[in-house]
C-alpha cells in the first residue's frame, strides 16, 4: 500500500495500445515489510510476592508514534520514487525529449487537448503518449486514434503514476529522439503533485464546470504546476465561474504560473498552448 496516499500496490498493467504486449510489473517501491519483531519478554516469573526491586509503572522506551512512522515511510517512499525520476529525466535529456506531466480532475478534458494537439502539432515533431488510467484502454484508442504511438498504464487501485511505471512505459515506448512526449496522469489532483516522473514540468488542466475555487482546494498541485490550462471556456455562457477570480487564486499560490483559457473543443484559445510548448521545446540543450 502506498504510504503517502493509501492507494493499492497490485501491480501496474503496462500495454502498447494496439499491440499484444503486456508488461505486468508490480508496485515495488510501495511494498513495505513491517516486520516489528517486539521481543518485550513478558516472562516475568511473577510469585506474587512482590519482592521486585524494579517499579512496574511500565514506562517503556519502545512507546510507537505512528504519526512519525508514517511521515518516515512516506520520505523514503518520495526519496526512492524522486531518484527514480531523475534517472528518467537523464533519459529523456539525452535523447533531447521534451516531455510533460499532464494532470486534471476527471473529466476536465485532457484527453480531448491531446487529441487536438497530437493532430495540429505532429507535423512540426514527433508526438508520443504515455497514458495513465486505473482500468481500460479507452483514453489509450482515442490517443491511438490520431496516428499516435501511445503506451497504457492501469494502474489499478492506483491514484497516480509514479517514477518507475514511467520508466517502464518509456521503455516500451521507446520514443524517437528530438520528439514530444505527454504522460497523461490519473485524473485525481492530490498526489500526482507529489510524484515527480522525471518530466520537464506539470501542465495542470481545470474545467470551467469545476468551479472557480479550485486552486485553492487543491493548492499543492497549482503549486508544483508549470503550466494552467483553464479549458471549456466555450462553456463560460453556462456556468457560474470567473476566470480572472481562479487565475488570482492560483497566482496566490503559484505567482510564477502561466495560465492559459482555451477550448480544446472549439480551439479557441490553443495557440498560446502551442507557443508555450514551442517556448519549452527552445530551452532544449542542442
Amino acid at each position: 500500500m502506498c504510504a503517502t496516499c493509501g492507494c493499492g500496490d497490485n501491480g501496474a498493467v503496462i500495454t502498447l495500445a494496439g499491440d499484444d504486449h503486456h508488461d505486468d510489473h508490480s508496485h515495488r517501491d510501495h511494498h513495505h515489510d513491517h516486520d516489528h519483531d517486539h521481543d518485550h519478554d513478558h516472562d516475568h516469573d511473577h510469585d506474587h510476592d512482590h519482592d521486585h526491586d524494579h517499579d512496574h509503572d511500565h514506562d517503556h522506551d519502545h512507546q510507537h508514534l505512528p504519526a512519525t512512522e508514517t511521515i518516515s515511510l512516506e520520505q523514503k517512499v518520495l526519496a526512492k520514487n524522486d531518484e527514480l525520476a531523475e534517472a528518467n529525466r537523464k533519459w529523456l535529456a539525452q535523447r533531447n525529449i521534451l516531455a510533460f506531466n499532464v494532470t486534471s480532475s476527471p473529466g476536465a478534458g485532457k484527453t480531448t487537448l491531446l487529441e487536438r494537439t497530437i493532430r495540429e502539432l505532429a507535423t512540426k515533431r514527433p508526438v508520443s503518449v504515455i497514458e495513465g488510467d486505473q482500468e481500460t484502454l479507452l483514453d489509450a484508442e482515442r490517443i491511438r486514434a490520431t496516428g499516435c504511438r501511445v503506451v497504457q498504464v492501469n494502474t489499478g487501485a492506483g491514484c497516480h503514476l509514479d517514477a518507475e511505471m514511467t520508466h517502464r512505459a518509456l521503455e516500451t515506448l521507446q520514443p524517437e529522439p528530438n520528439s514530444l512526449v505527454f504522460i497523461e496522469n490519473v485524473g485525481n489532483l492530490v498526489c500526482p503533485a507529489l510524484f515527480d516522473l522525471g518530466e520537464q514540468t506539470k501542465v495542470v488542466v481545470i474545467s470551467v464546470t469545476e468551479g472557480t475555487d479550485k486552486p485553492l482546494k487543491y493548492p499543492h498541485m497549482f503549486a508544483a504546476a508549470g503550466l494552467i490550462i483553464i479549458n471549456k471556456t466555450d462553456l463560460l455562457p453556462y456556468v457560474n465561474f470567473d476566470l480572472d477570480v481562479c487565475a488570482s487564486y492560483a497566482r496566490s499560490i503559484n505567482p510564477n504560473v502561466q495560465i492559459i483559457a482555451a477550448s480544446a473543443t472549439t480551439g479557441d484559445g490553443i495557440g498560446a498552448w502551442y507557443d508555450w510548448i514551442d517556448a519549452r521545446a527552445s530551452e532544449l540543450p542542442r
